[in-house]
């Protein structure tokens, strides 16, 4: 299966993330469920990803979503 890529703004600076069609879908459940656009989640979670990768945080957190419902 091969990755879909996003671009995004992050800080200013153009960026994009790279994730399995899978993951995109959680990601757009999340952000509708916030009333939030993708992009707007995703730069939420480039504030507190810490050193992780933005595309690992966005797994760990489509992750945690999923298996909190």
């Amino acid at each position: 299966m091969s990755l879909v890529k996003r671009s995004l703004s992050l800080s200013g600076h153009p960026t994009s993330v790279a994730l399995e069609p899978e993951f995109w879908a959680v990601l757009e459940a999340m952000a509708a469920e916030e009333g939030l656009a993708v992009s707007a989640l995703l730069r939420r979670l480039d504030e507190t990803r810490g050193e992780r990768p933005l595309a690992s945080a966005a797994r760990v957190a489509a992750l945690g979503w999923a298996l909190g419902r």
